[in-house]
């Protein structure tokens, strides 16, 4: 298991912006650094799903609804994801929760609150 860390949730208005983190303190970078990792998103009685992922090589890969206003990226160094998220909307309120992947790790979710 991997133990990951999120931070950065908050509330805005529509139109904002957050920046989320997802730190892994206690791994190190030989296990973190092959590994993908990805960001999920899980509203109130809905599924939880993925909202986009980057590979050890930085290839990404998004949601069609977070396409052009969210950007995932990683620092190995840091053992850090990131996901910049722009131009946010009410419908993007969830629970934010990153994932290592390899190990199938998840972090405790971080909330995000978009009001109208």
């Amino acid at each position: 298991q991997v133990y990951l860390v999120e931070s950065g949730g908050g509330s805005v208005q529509a139109g904002g912006s957050l920046r989320l983190s997802c730190k892994a303190p206690r791994t190190i970078t030989s296990v973190f650094n092959p590994s993908p990792m990805g960001w999920y998103r899980q509203a109130p009685g809905k599924q939880r799903d993925l909202v986009a992922q980057i590979s050890n090589g930085g290839r990404t890969d998004y949601a069609d609804s977070v396409k052009g206003r969210f950007t995932i990226s990683r620092d190995n160094a840091r053992k850090t994801v990131y996901l910049q998220m722009n131009s946010l909307k009410p419908e993007d309120t969830a629970v934010y929760y990153c994932l290592h992947a390899d190990s199938m790790s998840w972090g405790q979710g971080t909330q995000v609150t978009v009001s109208s």
